[in-house]
């Protein structure tokens, strides 16, 4: 596997641990007053999730730049 399906396939787990943390937070916050720790869980994938995501989003352009071709208008 090369370098870009890495990071799609890690951006693809992150999705699924910020989900699944979020989830978790709502059910703590239902039940009492939960911890500073399950509060803040959800902002660790969500951290990653950006910089893996502005990483694919840049990919296209890097990819026009370095092949020399003008940008699309």
């Amino acid at each position: 596997m090369d370098w870009n399906a890495w990071i799609r396939q890690i951006h693809r787990w992150l999705s699924i641990a910020f989900t699944v943390t979020v989830i978790a937070n709502f059910a703590a916050m239902g039940l009492e007053e939960p911890p500073a720790w399950v509060v803040y869980s959800p902002l660790l994938p969500l951290f990653l999730l950006l910089f893996t995501g502005l990483y694919m989003f840049v990919l296209p352009y890097a990819a026009r730049w370095r092949s020399g071709r003008p940008a699309a208008q």
